[in-house]
């Protein structure tokens, strides 16, 4: 998605980074999803701007983000097994969603913060069609257990909202923050 707005990126892979400490994607109690989702993504960027600072690297902007799925009120995070994916689009068939996906950069000691929210609304799902959706192995790794832009496309009859933001990046946002950090995008 940054290649398609015309950023140049590097991606800064933080397994290797010694004495690196994980971000835990789990709310806090009583964290609600918004909060969360913006919690993570400064957590994320804060990390990678920890790892350029460790490794020596170019102190260029580092971008963080995460999205979260909300279903009356509940966050429904990435799933932790098919059978935690099953729950999660037995829960979203028919109903309306919302996702949350923030984004924050920082450079040094500043951060900025973004949030796109987006609205969803999924067709009635029989157990079928959510089998053959897990058989796929998209749900893996996805708030919600769905990816807007693969096979779950199809279970969406409306978005209000940003679709690259419901994909986990939204470009809008994303471009006007790098703007804020001198970013020709």
């Amino acid at each position: 998605l940054l290649k398609q707005i015309g950023v140049a990126f590097d991606v800064l892979p933080l397994r290797a980074v010694p004495g690196r400490m994980d971000v835990v994607e789990v709310p806090n109690a009583g964290e609600a999803a918004v909060d969360f989702a913006q919690r993570m993504a400064m957590e994320k960027a804060a990390c990678g701007w920890r790892a350029v600072d460790a490794r020596g690297l170019l102190r260029f902007p580092v971008l963080g983000a995460d999205t979260v799925v909300e279903i009356d009120g509940a966050i429904l995070g990435k799933p932790a097994d098919r059978t935690d994916a099953e729950a999660m689009l037995a829960r979203l068939s028919g109903s309306v969603h919302r996702v949350h996906t923030a984004v924050a950069v920082q450079h040094e000691t500043r951060f900025e913060l973004r949030l796109s929210s987006s609205t969803v609304r999924f067709a009635v799902l029989d157990a079928s069609a959510i089998a053959r959706y897990l058989e796929t192995g998209e749900y893996l790794g996805k708030a919600g257990a769905y990816g807007i832009q693969g096979r779950a496309g199809a279970f969406v009859e409306h978005i209000e909202g940003s679709y690259s933001g419901i994909m986990g990046l939204p470009l809008y946002e994303t471009a006007e923050l790098l703007r804020t950090f001198g970013l020709v995008v």
